[in-house]
C-alpha cells in the first residue's frame, strides 16, 4: 500500500486537494464514498471512543488508521499489532506488560503496548480472530480504562485511543455466538466500512499510474507509457485482493517490461484470459459501437440463456465468490443467490426420479 511519503503531490486528485483532506493525502482516490469517509473520520478524530475499520483484505484499512491518527493530532505514537493468534497469557503480556518476577523468565519489567501507545493510538488489527478469553480482557480495558500488567497488584490507567480493524463480518460472528455482543458495541462506537476496489472503479487508473511509477522507481527503470489496452484490462477484473492485488499485478507487469510502452502483453496470463475472451465466447464480444450481440451468427439467445451464461461467467471470473459475482452483474448478493437457487431447482426437477 502506498504510504504518505510515496505519494507525490501531483498524484493526489485535485478534488481531494480542493477538499483539504491533508491527513488523508496518502490515500489515492477520487471516489465520493471515500471522501465521505474522510469527512466522517475528521469529525470523530478528536473522540476518545473506539473506532472499528471494516473492509475486505487489501482495501487499505491500515492506511485509513494511519490517516485517522494524523487527523487526531495526538502527540503519542501509533502502535500497531496484529492480534490474530495472540491469546491467553501472551495477549495480556503483549498488551499490558508484566512486572519483574511475574512468571518464570520475567527477569525485567516490561511495558505493554497500551503503555507504549500512551497519548497516542493503539491499533489492533484482525480483531475478529480474537479468542473469547482475550475478548473479555479487551472489553475490560475499554470499559474501565484500566488494566493490570501480569503480576501487578494495582491497576494502571490506559491513556490511549484504541482503533481496531477486521475483514470479517463481526455482526455475523456475534449472531453465531463467536464474538461478544457487548464488545462489538464497544468497538463500533465509531464504525467505518471501506468499499472494495470493484466499487471504486474510477480509482483504478489513478492507482495504476501510481503503482507503475512506484514499481519502475524501485527497479531503477524509466516510467513507461501506459497504453489504453493495458488500462482496459483491469475494468472487469473482480479484484478479490483489492488494492494490494492491483499493486502486485502492476509490479509483476513492470518486472516483465523491457522497454517501449506498457501493453497487455506484460500482464499475467490469468488476467489476459479473464478479461480478453476470444471472439468465439459469444455474448461478451462487443463491436466498435459497444454492441454485445453484433458478433453472434444465427438466432439470438433467449433471455434465460443470456442470464444463465452471465451468471456462470461472473461466478467463473470471481472464482465462485457470489459477493464479487453479484457486484460484477450489478445485483445484490441475495438477488444473485435467488437466481442461482432457481436454476438449481429447475435442474433438480429435470433429474429422473429412481425411487
Amino acid at each position: 500500500m502506498p504510504s504518505k511519503t510515496d505519494v507525490p503531490p501531483h498524484a493526489i486528485p485535485r478534488k481531494q486537494q480542493a477538499h483539504g483532506f491533508t491527513p488523508f493525502s496518502a490515500i489515492i482516490t477520487c471516489n465520493d464514498r471515500m471522501y465521505e469517509i474522510f469527512s466522517y473520520l475528521e469529525r470523530i478524530a478528536g473522540s476518545d471512543l473506539t473506532v472499528l475499520v471494516q473492509g475486505e483484505t487489501g482495501v487499505g484499512k491500515e492506511l485509513i488508521v494511519q490517516s485517522l491518527h494524523r487527523a487526531s493530532g495526538l502527540s503519542g505514537p501509533l502502535i500497531a499489532i496484529n492480534v490474530a493468534g495472540i491469546d491467553g497469557t501472551l495477549f495480556s503480556d503483549t498488551l499490558f506488560g508484566h512486572v519483574r518476577g511475574a512468571y518464570s523468565g520475567a527477569d525485567t519489567l516490561r511495558q505493554g503496548l497500551v503503555a507504549e501507545a500512551k497519548g497516542g493510538t493503539l491499533f489492533l488489527d484482525e480483531i475478529g480472530d480474537l479468542s473469547q478469553e482475550s475478548q473479555v480482557k479487551l472489553l475490560r480495558l475499554l470499559q474501565e480504562k484500566l488494566y493490570y500488567p501480569l503480576g501487578a497488584d494495582a491497576p494502571r490507567k490506559s491513556e490511549t485511543r484504541v482503533v481496531c480493524a477486521t475483514n470479517i463480518d463481526l455482526k455475523m460472528k456475534v449472531a453465531q455466538g463467536q464474538f461478544r455482543a457487548d464488545l462489538y458495541y464497544r468497538l463500533t462506537a465509531h464504525h467505518v466500512l471501506i468499499p472494495p476496489l470493484r466499487e471504486r472503479l474510477e480509482d483504478i487508473p489513478l492507482l495504476i499510474r501510481h503503482f507503475v511509477a512506484e514499481s519502475a522507481q524501485s527497479m531503477n527503470r524509466l516510467v513507461p507509457e501506459i497504453t489504453p489496452g493495458f488500462m482496459e484490462c483491469f475494468k472487469t477484473w473482480p479484484f478479490p485482493g483489492n488494492i494490494r492485488e492491483l499493486q502486485a499485478l502492476v509490479h509483476d507487469a513492470i518486472a516483465c517490461h523491457h522497454g517501449g510502452p506498457l501493453t497487455v502483453d506484460h500482464l499475467p496470463t490469468k488476467l489476459k484470459n479473464e478479461v480478453q475472451p476470444e471472439p468465439s465466447s459469444g455474448i461478451v464480444v462487443r463491436d466498435e459501437n459497444n454492441n454485445l450481440f453484433h458478433a453472434i451468427v444465427g438466432p439470438l439467445p433467449t433471455f434465460k440463456e443470456v442470464e444463465r451464461q452471465l451468471m456462470a461467467e461472473a461466478l467463473r471470473r470471481s472464482h465462485g465468490d457470489q459477493g464479487v459475482a453479484a457486484a460484477m452483474l450489478g445485483l445484490s448478493r441475495p438477488a444473485l443467490n435467488r437466481r442461482i437457487q432457481l436454476e438449481k431447482n429447475k435442474k433438480d426437477k429435470k433429474k429422473p426420479n429412481h425411487s
